[in-house]
């Protein structure tokens, strides 16, 4: 789908099969050393050389959930929604580890609509995969978040 880039949509903006496809992000050591502290997680895997190039990856890898987080940000700015809060994980799966020196994307489709609150806002579900620089599936799920609903009376926004 196709709207114009500074567009922000309502809940009444969007679709059931409605899919973007956000910007790309190079994945760095310095993020893995900046996620690392700031979560706390200091695992070799992550973040020391010499033991990671022992593991079954043979190089460090970034945190999982450090590709999830920055897949978060990808997907808020396609497509630009009016989200109020971020709800739910109702599934995530790790395929592939992602390298320093990645690429990422995410492909964001919107699974169900579901309407909240007097027609104020609605739950949004999504799927969201995320693909390396290759092409391969690297992680992939689905959330929900809350999405404000246009105002009463007021017309959709042109494209």
């Amino acid at each position: 789908m196709t709207r114009h880039p500074f567009l922000v949509l309502s809940f009444d903006d969007l679709k059931v099969g409605d899919e973007w496809e956000s910007p790309s992000r190079t994945i760095t050591e310095t993020d893995v050393v900046l996620f690392a502290g700031l979560s706390g997680d200091f695992n070799p895997l992550h973040v020391d050389h010499k033991s990671a190039a022992e593991s079954a990856f043979g190089r460090p890898v970034a945190h999982g959930l450090l590709g999830m987080a920055i897949a978060t940000g990808l997907s808020s700015q396609s497509p630009r929604v009016d989200t109020m809060a971020f709800l739910a994980i109702l599934e995530w799966t790790f395929h592939r580890p992602i390298g320093f020196g990645d690429t990422v994307h995410v492909l964001s489709a919107i699974e169900e609509l579901t309407p909240n609150l007097n027609g104020r806002r609605g739950i949004v579900t999504w799927r969201r995969r995320i693909f390396n620089q290759d092409g391969l599936l690297v992680q992939e799920g689905r959330t929900q978040t809350l999405v404000r609903a246009r105002p009463r009376g007021t017309t959709p926004p042109e494209a």
